[in-house]
């Protein structure tokens, strides 16, 4: 089986079709993480490239991801047996103030399709929440999302919280939503800004790639 066919109806947003596909190809033994990178991501890197680009509109995206999602259904209970190594944990939530999710929803199904555990903690999240989901979970990342200028703040507010509490240098934080900037999550002290899911995915990665090698 070809992973290009579950790329093509993650691209069409075509939850069927992906949820047939994977439940044969795992019937077949094809490798969880095979069907992962090369049917799931790749599928939806494309949809990113055509978003990024005015092709795709946030309905198409959405559309995507659900089938994205009927996909990792199927290989949720294989990845929980450990028949595809995690590639790390991440806790992401919406700040205090904040009712917003479908970015952090986005954002939490591509990780987890890209291979990381994600403890999705919700909206209007407390720093105090987040520094108890920190300290419970033990992420490498923390995901903050604020969509709204007014609770732009409280992304600053639950860093320094973190530092307050002694948990700052146990995890690397990163953020996003509509009106945050990498100028402003530099300043409020993050370890990465990103503007959308694909480059959320890839700078997760990236910094939990450092983590490993430190």
């Amino acid at each position: 089986m070809d992973p290009k066919q579950l790329s093509e109806y993650v691209i069409a947003g075509d939850p069927k079709g992906a949820d047939a596909w994977t439940r044969k190809a795992v019937s077949e033994g094809i490798d969880p993480s095979t069907i992962i990178n090369s049917g799931l991501m790749s599928g939806m890197a494309v949809v990113g490239d055509k978003f990024k680009r005015d092709e795709y509109f946030l309905p198409d995206v959405l559309i995507s991801v659900k089938a994205m999602k009927a996909a990792m259904e199927v290989l949720k209970p294989l990845l929980v047996q450990g028949e595809s190594p995690r590639v790390g944990r991440v806790v992401i939530g919406t700040v205090k103030g904040d009712l917003h999710d479908v970015g952090k929803n986005l954002v939490a199904v591509m990780l987890e399709g890209s291979g990381f555990e994600v403890i999705d903690v919700g909206t209007n999240v407390s720093p105090a929440a987040f520094a108890e989901a920190v300290k419970e979970h033990k992420p490498q990342i923390l995901g903050l999302s604020a969509l709204l200028t007014t609770t732009m703040q409280a992304l600053k507010t639950t860093i320094e919280f973190l530092e307050q509490s002694g948990l700052r240098d146990q995890v690397k934080v990163i953020v996003g939503g509509a009106p945050v900037t990498e100028a402003y999550a530099m300043q409020i002290g993050a370890d990465g800004y990103a503007p959308e899911a694909a480059s959320a995915v890839t700078l997760a990665k990236g910094l939990v790639s450092v983590q490993t090698l430190s």
